[in-house]
């Protein structure tokens, strides 16, 4: 059997998704900027992609820019704000995304900027009591902390985080990666978010897309330069075919949302009983056990170390089972957590972080405990 338990990671591409995107790969060639009719045919995709996805998060289509992913909308935000909007401190966590960390890191080194970091707990919550404390005492700060943790599942309390800064003055970037396509956004009723960050694949639409929301109230200017696309913040000529694919997978995963999240419920909830039920002594990191505060397609467990745990991933994967220790960023290696090592996971235990998607079924989730028992019992 066949299992895909590593869906934080990539999920796979929706058929319906597929068949947008064909007739566009073989019909719609004509480059964006163009001012033919192909040219302006394929233009009118983009920005009815680019409507589709604004009016779901009730903001303007305009503050919609289309990006190669995640990373880049996160290396864009940061990189903006010092740059163009002057930024003198970044407040951050040490349990951020990579494509955060790595960014901020390289400012504080080359640039004029501090770097703070505020308190998170062994449950992975950020002290929003700290966070308070740090922007009382520094100005012209950004404050870059993700919706939900890729690893632990974590959901920070945004809206919450939006009115600090909204307090303090400060600007606010979330990267809502694991998020877009999992929970519902409003950012009109909280227009306190300046930029948000978001990636296709992670809600079944293709690779090397994405997008960055950038707040009306906040101008910034082009990291990268060779044209006028995006409204001249974003050179360079569009991914369409991605585009729209992004587009429709994002408009599939809203339309049946609730549908999808109950499926992932019920997936999550059986598992968690069954490692209960077949294991001693699991622990589940983060929130996982709390609904409400963790998403629904993450879950991260913890098992007491054995002679073969250190290789766990991959004698699951050599019977089907596909899932990981944590992030998928670190070029395909397997090494220790940083998220993991900050809430000072103890070194006798091993962690496995599976993630579901709508895909899944139950009876998969049997077979993964099956594998487990060979290994753990």
């Amino acid at each position: 059997m066949k299992v895909y338990f590593d869906n934080a990671a990539t999920t796979k591409i929706e058929d319906e998704v597929i068949k947008t995107i064909l007739p566009i790969m073989k019909n719609g060639f004509g480059n964006p900027s163009s001012p033919h009719s192909y040219g302006r045919s394929i233009k009118s995709h983009i920005e009815i992609s680019r409507k589709i996805i604004s009016k779901e998060l009730n903001c303007e289509s305009n503050e919609i820019y289309f990006t190669s992913g995640g990373t880049e909308s996160d290396n864009m935000a940061i990189n903006s704000a010092v740059r163009d909007l002057k930024v003198k401190t970044i407040i951050s966590s040490k349990i951020e995304h990579l494509a955060v960390l790595e960014t901020i890191n390289s400012l504080g080194l080359l640039n004029d900027v501090k770097i703070k970091f505020v308190k998170v707990d062994e449950k992975g919550n950020i002290d929003l009591n700290d966070l308070e404390k740090i922007l009382s005492k520094n100005f012209n700060a950004l404050v870059s902390l993700m919706h939900a943790n890729n690893e632990i599942g974590n959901i920070l309390r945004i809206y919450e985080v939006a009115d600090l800064c909204e307090k303090y003055n400060a600007y606010f970037h979330t990267d809502a990666v694991q998020t877009i396509g999992h929970l519902r956004f409003d950012l009109k009723y909280n227009n306190n978010i300046h930029f948000l960050a978001s990636s296709s694949h992670k809600f079944h639409g293709p690779k090397g897309v994405g997008f960055l929301y950038i707040n009306n109230k906040i101008k910034i200017k082009s990291l990268i330069k060779g044209g006028g696309q995006e409204r001249n913040l974003r050179g360079g000529t569009e991914n369409t075919y991605s585009i729209v694919g992004m587009a429709k997978a994002f408009e599939l995963s809203y339309k049946n949302l609730e549908n999808h999240e109950n499926h992932l419920i019920k997936i999550k909830r059986y598992m968690i009983s069954e490692l209960k039920k077949n294991f001693s002594n699991v622990i589940f990191n983060g929130l996982s056990e709390c609904f409400d505060l963790s998403l629904n397609s993450i879950l991260s467990v913890s098992f007491p170390k054995n002679s073969i745990s250190d290789f766990i991933i991959i004698n699951l994967d050599i019977l089907g089972v596909a899932c990981s220790g944590g992030s998928a960023c670190s070029s395909g290696s397997i090494k220790k957590s940083h998220v993991l090592k900050e809430l000072n996971e103890k070194k006798d235990r091993s962690t496995i972080r599976f993630s579901f998607s709508r895909f899944n079924k139950i009876e998969e989730v049997d077979y993964v405990i099956n594998c487990l028992k060979k290994f753990y019992n």
